[in-house]
């Protein structure tokens, strides 16, 4: 049997478990989160029906002649909204664009204070309506599972367990459906997806249709992430790391080209990006600046830092 390269823990302990099997969900989530920065999730609570119908949705989408999929981007959007096109988007350290295209579908604030929000309206397909609708479902089923994560980690990390409710309440979260088309010639230097760190709190991903995620270790060697079966793979992203000072590891990552022999192969994977509201505080907390760890970054906004990244990776001008 092959030796996982990321731990998994099972969320049900943490939701439905006694104090005992709360405490060990939250000391091995948080020790997975500062030594890899990765993990694997099983018992998540999100459908696996819906995950699937998604899936397929996101296949029919895809499979759309490239003009009529070119309807639905949208010009001054970042990418933050509908599609972008194959080869828009690269890793910040890179100027060559990664093998992929893919969709967004963003928050529909609800309640209090969700008119100032000024969120950007998803765009819906018309030539496949359900790609949208299920989508909006799967993004609400995401978000609850992040935030029990996000509740886990708070007390991990010695703040009070509701922490990061208020601040996710209608965030600025991200359901990206990926899609990487099969490889018809030998790619000058491209891979799927270049190595890179995510910019948000933390991702989400569903199980993708195809094997190439890999993550960079400490003892730096590339490891393959094979999620079993109902497993999402859940990872730190900068704005936590920035938060807890480098205590919580934004692990680089990327998605590899296939063998040769699997080259006609598409992938389609399904990340969720899951951020705070924009006038989130990122500055370090004081409980992670030490003697030992200064404190490594200057105060800024969430809504500042994705600003800035967006430029990097291409997608803002």
């Amino acid at each position: 049997m092959t030796k996982r390269a990321i731990p998994v823990v099972d969320l049900s302990s943490f939701i439905n478990g006694n104090a005992e099997e709360r405490a060990a969900f939250v000391e091995k989530l948080g020790n997975a989160f500062h030594e890899i920065g990765f993990v694997g999730v099983v018992n998540h609570g999100i459908p696996k029906q819906l995950i699937d119908d998604f899936y397929t949705a996101s296949k029919r989408f895809f499979a759309l002649p490239v003009d009529t999929k070119k309807q639905y981007e949208v010009a001054g959007m970042s990418g933050q909204r509908g599609y972008t096109s194959f080869g828009k988007e690269h890793a910040k350290q890179s100027q060559v664009a990664d093998l992929k295209e893919f969709y967004q579908l963003g928050q529909e604030p609800e309640g209090e204070g969700a008119a100032e929000l000024n969120y950007p309206d998803n765009v819906s397909v018309k030539e496949t309506p359900e790609f949208t609708q299920l989508g909006i479902q799967l993004y609400k089923q995401f978000e609850k599972a992040g935030a029990e994560l996000l509740r886990a980690i708070a007390i991990h990390l010695e703040l009070a367990d509701d922490y990061f409710d208020t601040r996710i309440h209608n965030g600025n979260s991200i359901l990206r459906a990926i899609y990487y088309p099969p490889i018809t010639q030998e790619p000058a230097s491209a891979i799927r997806a270049e190595q890179h760190e995510d910019i948000n709190l933390i991702t989400l991903l569903v199980g993708a249709s195809a094997g190439g995620l890999q993550v960079f270790t400490k003892d730096e060697e590339w490891l393959a992430v094979m999620p079993e079966e109902n497993e999402i793979v859940i990872n730190v992203g900068d704005m936590l790391q920035r938060l807890t000072n480098n205590y919580l590891k934004s692990t680089t990552h990327r998605v590899v080209n296939p063998p040769r022999e699997e080259w006609h192969l598409p992938r389609l994977s399904i990340p969720f990006f899951l951020h705070p509201k924009t006038d989130m505080d990122l500055s370090c907390l004081d409980r992670c600046v030490t003697a030992e760890s200064p404190r490594a970054y200057e105060p800024i906004t969430a809504g500042e830092y994705l600003d800035e990244r967006l430029r990097e990776i291409g997608l803002k001008k």
